[in-house]
């Protein structure tokens, strides 16, 4: 049972975690803000001379109008279901190594902070670290028995076709 003082330790740790988060959520957020508005007043002052001032601001609203339209458009559309290609791959391999590699390749940037918080994790646990080298060990002679019966398949259909037909 962890002691008080180790608890404590650790509950200041996460409400410290939580709030840097928060306050780099915030200066971020502002920072996105004052970018967009220097922007546009950029765009404004460099029109100005070839549409007048009026003209200027009316297109720079109507690109902000427009670019808020498409964003809202996009966040709100359906998304397009990929049932026929992934159902008809999923059912025909069903091996892990083909299951994580899918989800890499649909969540990149998720995968990315998956593997840089592991990388950071195991640096300080052993425990860890053997069950990951464990885990990394059985996929990569998965992959490799999948790419020999990969290379079995190919060379035998290979071989039945050069032979003459009796």
């Amino acid at each position: 049972m962890p002691d008080s003082a180790w608890l404590q330790g650790v509950l200041r740790k996460a409400v410290a975690a939580i709030i840097g988060f928060m306050l780099a959520f915030v200066l971020l957020v502002a920072l996105l803000i004052t970018g967009f508005y220097l922007l546009v007043n950029a765009a404004t002052l460099a029109l100005s001379p070839s549409l007048g001032e009026a003209g200027a601001l009316a297109v720079t609203g109507l690109s902000c109008l427009l670019l808020l339209v498409l964003f809202f458009y996009r966040m709100t559309r359906p998304v397009a279901s990929k049932k026929s290609g992934s159902d008809s791959k999923g059912q025909s391999s069903g091996s892990p190594i083909d299951a994580i590699r899918d989800l890499v390749r649909n969540n990149p940037l998720e995968a990315v902070a998956a593997a840089f918080t592991l990388g950071v994790v195991e640096q300080s646990d052993p425990r860890l670290k053997s069950l990951l080298l464990q885990g990394g060990m059985v996929l990569m002679k998965e992959a490799e028995a999948e790419q020999a019966r990969g290379e079995e398949k190919t060379d035998t259909p290979a071989s039945d076709r050069d032979a003459p037909a009796t």
